[in-house]
């Protein structure tokens, strides 16, 4: 009865950890969301107020990897409860990652909302660009909550079209300070923005990686998105 009360408790502190994570994942789509949408708008208040809760994203990380120190000190777990604790620390360690990027993109909204405003068609695309981040995101928390290799795949694939949109933003903007000097220096703002965005894809992609380890205890980062489906359909 002891041994089985020890596991229930254990089961419930895990449980407790996966509930953290989620709710960290939520915060950091919202900023992200919030960050791009205040850019776009030009909503000083907004971004300023975005920049200055990050602290919030950076307090759950340094909370979770706390309790999953404490937990490995205390249960010493191994096996698959060893890979839940470990690959929770480097899920959070990407979260925290995309929390800065939606912090950047607040900055650099900061900052174009203090110059001159000139046409640029591409605030369309950069949105675009996000709602596809933002898409892997959300696939890669779920899939995380629900332990679904399948959705992991689908993240993957999902990373090409943000590196598309990227490069597509960036082949414009440098066509566009090329045919007029004087857009240099809000084009290279908005191709930080253009850069924080692909980011926040690759530490989505990251994410649905580490859920691999996971599930099933292999380690399939680094590779190409067939490799990736190779591997995981092997997993299944």
């Amino acid at each position: 009865m002891g041994g089985e009360h020890t596991s229930k408790r254990f089961d419930a502190e895990l449980e407790a950890v996966r509930s953290l994570v989620l709710q960290m994942g939520g915060l950091v789509e919202r900023q992200v969301q919030q960050s791009m949408s205040a850019l776009i708008a030009g909503d000083v208040a907004l971004l300023t107020t975005i920049v200055d809760n990050d602290y919030r994203v950076n307090a759950l990380e340094v909370e979770i990897d706390e309790v999953c120190n404490r937990i490995i000190a205390c249960r010493q777990p191994a096996a698959s409860d060893l890979r839940v604790l470990m690959s929770v620390i480097k899920i959070i360690t990407d979260l925290e990652r995309i929390g800065d990027a939606a912090k950047k993109i607040a900055r650099m909204g900061l900052r174009l909302s203090g110059q001159n405003p000139f046409h640029f068609p591409r605030y369309r695309e950069l949105n675009y660009a996000t709602s596809l981040a933002l898409d892997m995101l959300h696939n890669a928390l779920d899939a995380f909550a629900r332990l679904d290799l399948n959705l992991s795949i689908e993240v993957v694939r999902q990373d090409e079209k943000v590196d598309e949109e990227f490069h597509s933003i960036m082949r414009y903007l440098i066509s566009f300070m090329m045919e007029d000097p004087r857009t240099i220096s809000t084009s290279l703002e908005i191709l930080f923005v253009a850069k924080a965005i692909e980011r926040i894809g690759d530490h989505a992609k990251n994410i649905a990686e580490y859920l691999v380890y996971l599930v099933k205890g292999r380690d399939i980062r680094h590779t190409s998105v067939k490799e990736f489906e190779l591997e995981v359909r092997k997993a299944l």
